[in-house]
């Protein structure tokens, strides 16, 4: 049973392997199965070809990526060797910002260098920093996390334990202050410190830097600068008040036309200033020389101090119109083509403060005179008018060894004659003094070749009053409605006013006031005309107009009401009249004497001619004053 089964399988089996055999085909079919065949085996052959060329360039990407993984691993090991070092680095960074530290002060920056033979050293061409720390001069290195361009002279910087500069502080607030003798062109400054201890200091960028952005000058003569003198540098320019109190610089806006009553005085001043200005070649060639100084004497409140500032006024117009005559830029500005140095101020006006100038130490007046002259020849140098003006001339510049004070003229007048006697070769500088006793001025100063031209401002007569009172009561001061509609117009109004007011200050018939009973017998008798002055006649226009202002305000602020009318100006002139009077009875009747211009006899008393009529009957000769 089981081998019929077996054959049964082997059957099968050999039926499968070997199926029954068909006829064989045409042929005409064998050539195609042939082409097919062939075709079979080229694609077969073209694939295997294929098959090796990706092989290959597996090979090659392969290769590739083995590279890729040697560079990969080699920047990894040098990524980490970075890391250490930067590690270290830190390390030693945090070890240098260590504390404690030490303070030293940069004395400057020596950057590397070639190294000179026979001279240094190769470790001494290494950039470093020279500093001062404990009195001693070291050179110290500077961290590498700070810019050698910070550093300034003067700085002050911490120092490590390894004398490693690790911060920059800035030069210090508080020090020695010292005051500028001379500006050396090489940002150097000639500084008298410690007495008159003089020293050669330099001022740093920073310094010039900081006053330009505060607006200040550079250093200039006579200026403060903070010093040290360790390191001998000047670390900032400190402007202190005193010179600028001593010392008004300004650019005032008074011209001639705002003087009244001092034509004859005017014409002289401008003779002696304007003239040499403008026509300095006719000067030259006739062998002339612009005076150096004007003295304008004669009562207080006479337009003294106006006609000084007049004159830098008119010296810097005058100057203005003769350089658009010549087409060419005015003195302080700059030529085409050339960089403006800023607005121009024409003229200067230096008013010197009398009282402040003086000084209870020894030496600091007459420092403060070379000041003033110094900024003079300093403003005179870019061809800029200035006026020196020094204002109650006789406080300063008294007679040397009359006795009448602590003698400190004696030092102080010839420090003026010093440097008005320099100014002679210097241009565009006069020096201006006002006095109203310039009696007491030393004879020295009054001389010819110093203040060479004497000015006397007299008291304004009946016209000259006129002339003030006409600008005090000019422009758009209000009048009262009825007096404009009794004379019409504004014009007639002020001349009416301003006749009716000289009518009582100048009478016909002339009438005493005030007496002055002299120890020789004699009487000087002073009328009202006798007290006027610009200041007094200003100050009568003034009361006037504030006795209106309350009349108008009393009245309801009624437009009628408004303005200035007659009977104020009259009230307003006893008023003065009145105050002039007292001034004389509470003043020394011996000084006032002088200062007005009475006799110099010895003044006994001052008496009104109502209060003694038998006095006035004594026989005794009167000088009308």
């Amino acid at each position: 049973m089981s081998e019929q089964t077996g054959n049964e399988r082997n059957t099968e089996h050999s039926t499968e392997r070997h199926p029954a055999r068909t006829p064989d085909p045409e042929p005409a079919q064998a050539p195609a199965q042939t082409r097919e065949a062939q075709l079979q085996q080229e694609r077969l052959a073209q694939a295997h070809r294929q098959l090796d060329t990706l092989r290959s360039r597996s090979k090659q990407l392969e290769a590739q990526l083995q590279s890729a993984g040697r560079n990969n691993q080699r920047m990894t090991d040098l990524l980490e060797t970075t890391r250490n070092e930067i590690s270290q680095l830190r390390n030693a960074l945090q070890a240098d910002g260590q504390a404690p530290f030490t303070f030293g002060t940069v004395i400057g920056y020596r950057p590397e260098h070639p190294q000179a033979e026979g001279r240094e050293i190769q470790a001494a061409t290494v950039a470093g920093v020279d500093i001062l720390q404990a009195g001693r001069k070291l050179r110290v290195s500077l961290s590498p996390l700070i810019s050698p361009d910070q550093l300034q002279a003067g700085d002050e910087v911490l120092l490590n334990e390894n004398f490693t500069i690790v911060a920059i502080l800035g030069a210090e607030r508080t020090g020695e202050l010292a005051r500028v003798k001379e500006v050396l062109p090489d940002a150097r400054l000639v500084i008298i410190s410690r007495g008159e201890d003089e020293r050669v200091v330099t001022l740093t960028e920073a310094a010039t830097a900081q006053a330009q952005r505060e607006g200040l000058h550079g250093a200039r003569v006579g200026d403060a600068v903070m010093v040290d003198l360790r390191t001998g540098t000047a670390t900032e320019i400190v402007p202190l008040s005193e010179v600028e109190d001593v010392v008004l610089e300004e650019s005032p806006d008074v011209s001639y036309s705002d003087i009244g009553g001092l034509s004859e005085q005017i014409e002289a001043i401008r003779d002696a200033v304007e003239l040499p200005f403008l026509h300095a070649d006719l000067y030259q060639e006739h062998g002339l020389r612009a005076p150096k100084g004007i003295l304008l004497y004669g009562p207080p409140g006479c337009g003294k101090t106006m006609i000084a500032k007049a004159v830098a006024s008119s010296l810097a117009e005058t100057g203005q119109a003769a350089a658009d005559d010549a087409g060419q830029p005015s003195p302080g500005q700059p030529s085409p083509g050339q960089p403006s140095p800023g607005p121009s101020r024409g003229a200067f006006f230096l008013n010197i403060k009398g009282p402040e100038l003086l000084n209870k130490y020894v030496g600091e007046t007459e420092r403060h005179i070379r000041v003033i002259f110094a900024r003079a020849r300093e403003r005179a140098s870019a061809g800029q008018p200035v006026v020196v003006f020094f204002d109650e001339m006789e406080a300063l510049f008294r007679t040397r060894g009359s006795g009448v004070s602590s003698d400190v003229e004696t030092t102080i007048v010839p420090q003026l004659l010093a440097e008005i006697d320099g100014v002679e070769s210097l241009e565009n500088v006069i020096v201006i003094g006002a006095s109203n006793r310039e009696d007491m001025i030393d004879p020295a100063i009054l001389r010819p070749g110093r203040l060479d031209v004497k000015i006397r401002v007299q008291r304004p007569g009946r016209e000259g009053a006129g002339e003030i009172l006409g600008i005090h009561l000019g422009g758009a001061v209000p009048l009262h409605a009825d007096l404009l509609a009794a004379h019409g117009d504004r014009g007639a109004a002020v001349a009416g006013l301003v006749d009716a007011l000289l009518d009582r200050l100048f009478p016909g018939t002339p009438k005493a006031r005030l007496r002055l009973i002299h120890a020789d017998g004699t009487h000087t008798a002073f009328q009202a005309a006798d007290f006027m002055s610009g200041a007094v006649l200003s100050n009568i226009v003034d009361r006037a107009k504030k006795a209106a202002i309350k009349d108008f305000l009393r009245a309801g602020t009624d437009p009628a009401q408004k303005g200035l009318t007659l009977e104020h100006l009259l009230a307003a002139a006893e008023e003065e009249l009145r105050d002039q009077e007292d001034l004389v009875n509470t003043a020394d009747p011996q000084a006032w004497a002088r200062v007005v211009g009475a006799s110099t006899s010895p003044v006994v008393r001052i008496e009104r001619p109502g209060e003694a009529a038998a006095a006035a009957h004594t026989g005794a000769p009167e000088v009308q004053g």
